[in-house]
């Protein structure tokens, strides 16, 4: 069984809307999924299980809709991919609460960020399905404009290596 991670766009975030970890750790086990785990309030649950992706991604993010009233959008992970995003993280030097990884449902086109307007010298740099962005002043304080964002959701560089590390350890045990 391959372990997930499963990172939903829009919860406890003012979006879709606040979802209790027990009501979706709940959902994931009436889909089927095995040994399901939750990390911290926004939307983060790992698990096992011998489907294919794009059927867990639609699974989970039909299920959540009818709890939620609108389908919140799931990007699903594996442990090796959560590693290389770590790995490959472009901006050494910043301070891991200050480099959030957008997670993407497909890869951004190559011109993604164009549109980018960074007045407070945010950086960005787009790997696939996910895109690095650099917040020198914080992300609460940004005033970034960069649409390519949009249908992702975003996780620092702290909770990504503590989501790695969690899938790291379940595929162990």
């Amino acid at each position: 069984m391959t372990v997930y991670v499963a990172l939903l766009r829009a919860i406890n975030v003012g979006g879709t809307g606040k979802l209790p970890m027990t009501t979706l750790k709940a959902i994931c086990k009436e889909l089927g999924f095995r040994d399901v785990q939750t990390y911290i309030q926004s939307g983060n649950v790992l698990f096992r299980s011998d489907e294919r992706e794009a059927e867990i991604e639609q699974k989970l993010d039909g299920a959540l809709g009818k709890v939620l009233g609108k389908k919140p959008g799931v990007m699903l992970r594996s442990r090796k991919e959560l590693e290389a995003i770590v790995a490959n993280t472009p901006f050494r030097d910043a301070k891991p609460n200050y480099l959030l990884v957008s997670f993407l449902p497909e890869a951004a086109q190559s011109d993604a960020l164009d549109a980018m307007v960074a007045p407070d010298g945010e950086e960005a740099v787009l790997a696939g399905r996910e895109i690095y962005v650099h917040f020198p002043i914080g992300s609460g304080k940004s005033k970034l404009k960069l649409p390519a964002l949009k249908p992702g959701t975003a996780r620092n560089l702290n909770t990504v290596r503590k989501l790695a590390e969690m899938a790291s350890a379940m595929e162990d045990h």
